[in-house]
């Protein structure tokens, strides 16, 4: 992927300032920390105690407990104890990452860049999932049943909103199958290079270059199809 440009000084990639000011502006609200803060604490608990006794065997309640807040709180957070583990985050942001990739950038290649740039931020932002917590997350998703089902429910969701960001690149009917086959593959070979990456001891910097190189598997076979018929 090719560098961003140089920016004027004192500017962001999107002409925001990235001074004093302009970092004061971009920080959350006391109220929204605080949400933040919380999220944090009840999934902390949570993956603390799956680890613990596992995941079947942990209540809500426990984790409520666990995390000193109720489990009504639990719950206004996360309406199932499955989104503890899968929340779709990510979706929406990649929506949004595609949308603003070059118009001439042919789409898969556009697609795969705005995967990788919004996991790329994911590994490195707050409050996002350190190593082990990440790790964590995938082996729990191969184990359990209920957590497998809701990531394809969740995947399915996302392929759903990406071919229609897509459909208007393309000038493709969003249904139809070639750009749904296309999309399906791009996130599940980036859903394969996180099972591959839990699966081994790889350390947190090298999952980047996974997801870039599975993606790039799946953009070589598909970037000559899309669009063309």
């Amino acid at each position: 992927m090719a560098p961003a440009p140089a920016q004027p000084s004192g500017t962001s990639a999107a002409g925001s300032p990235t001074g004093p000011a302009g970092a004061a502006a971009a920080r959350p609200g006391l109220r929204e920390r605080k949400k933040i803060k919380t999220r944090r604490a009840i999934r902390k608990a949570a993956y603390r105690l799956f680890g613990e006794q596992g995941y079947a065997a942990t209540s809500i309640e426990r984790i409520a407990d666990e995390a000193e807040v109720s489990p009504s709180t639990v719950f206004r957070y996360f309406p199932t104890k499955e989104d503890i583990v899968l929340t779709d985050e990510y979706g929406p942001l990649v929506h949004d990452a595609l949308l603003t990739r070059p118009a001439d950038e042919p789409p898969v290649t556009a697609l795969r860049r705005a995967l990788l740039e919004v996991a790329e931020q994911s590994l490195h932002r707050e409050p996002g999932p350190g190593p082990a917590e990440l790790r964590q997350r995938m082996r729990l998703v191969q184990d359990v049943p209920a957590l497998r089902a809701r990531m394809t429910e969740q995947m399915a969701a996302t392929v759903e909103m990406l071919a229609s960001a897509l459909a208007g690149r393309t000038g493709m009917d969003e249904r139809s199958l070639e750009l749904r086959v296309c999309t399906g593959a791009l996130v599940g070979a980036l859903a394969e290079a996180l099972f591959f990456w839990a699966e081994s001891d790889e350390p947190r910097e090298d999952l980047a270059g996974l997801l870039d190189r599975s993606l790039r598997v799946v953009e070589r076979g598909t970037l000559q199809t899309l669009g063309t018929e």
